[in-house]
C-alpha cells in the first residue's frame, strides 16, 4: 500500500479557531495530502502563562473543532516527548514510529523568514517537505524557491488566538471565530476569563 501523506500543523491552539481549520482544510483539499494532523504543543514548563490552557483542554478543543472530518486529526504526540520538543525531534519520532506515512510540515509564510534559525532546519529541508500558506505582512524569503518548499494558495487570514482570548475576557462574542462546539466549551468551562 502506498505511503499516506500526512501534513503536520503544529500549534498551541489556545484556542483553535476557524483560521486553523480553513488552512488545514485547504491543505488536505488542494494538495496531495491524505490527512492533516493538528499537533498540539504541550505546556512549556519554562513558560508558564496564565492564558495558556492545559494541554488536555486544548487537545479536547481541537477534537471538538474537527468533529467528524475524517481527513483531520488531533495529535498529542508531543505530550509524550521530552520537553522542550523541537520540530525536528517530533518529525523524526513520527517517521520512526509510523514508517508507512510520509510526513510534511505545514507552516505560515511568516515563519519561513526565520526558518533558518530552527534546530536542524537543513535536516528538515533535506528529509521533509514544507507546505507554506500565505500570511499577512510576511517578509519575502529566499526559501520560497527551495525544492522542498511548496507555496499553497490560501486566503490571507489574520485571525489570532490572542484576539479571541481578549474578546472572551471582555465579555464579547467569539461567534464565527471558533466553531460552535469550541465556543460552547469555552463558555461552559470559563476559559480565558
Amino acid at each position: 500500500m502506498p505511503n499516506k501523506k500526512i501534513g503536520l500543523l503544529f500549534g498551541s491552539f489556545n484556542p483553535i479557531h476557524i483560521g486553523h481549520l480553513i488552512v488545514a482544510n485547504i491543505m488536505v483539499d488542494h494538495t496531495d495530502l491524505d490527512e492533516v494532523w493538528f499537533v498540539v504543543s504541550p505546556q512549556n514548563p519554562l513558560k508558564k502563562t496564565k492564558t495558556l490552557l492545559h494541554e488536555f483542554d486544548r487537545f479536547d478543543m481541537v477534537e471538538r473543532a474537527i468533529g467528524d472530518n475524517f481527513r483531520l486529526r488531533a495529535s498529542d504526540v508531543e505530550f509524550h516527548m521530552p520537553k522542550p520538543s523541537y520540530t525536528i525531534d517530533t518529525l523524526t519520532y513520527l517517521s520512526d514510529k509510523k514508517p508507512n506515512k510520509q510526513f510534511n510540515l505545514i507552516i505560515g509564510e511568516d515563519i519561513l523568514g526565520t526558518f533558518h534559525k530552527w534546530k536542524n532546519y537543513q535536516q528538515i529541508l533535506d528529509l521533509y517537505h514544507l507546505l507554506v500558506y500565505p500570511r499577512p505582512g510576511a517578509a519575502a524569503s529566499g526559501l520560497r524557491q527551495h525544492q522542498s518548499v511548496t507555496m499553497v494558495e490560501a486566503p490571507l487570514l489574520a485571525i489570532s488566538a490572542s484576539f479571541i482570548r481578549q474578546s472572551v475576557k471582555q465579555g464579547k462574542s467569539i461567534k464565527y471565530l471558533v466553531p460552535d462546539s469550541v465556543e460552547q466549551m469555552i463558555a461552559k468551562k470559563g476559559f480565558f476569563l
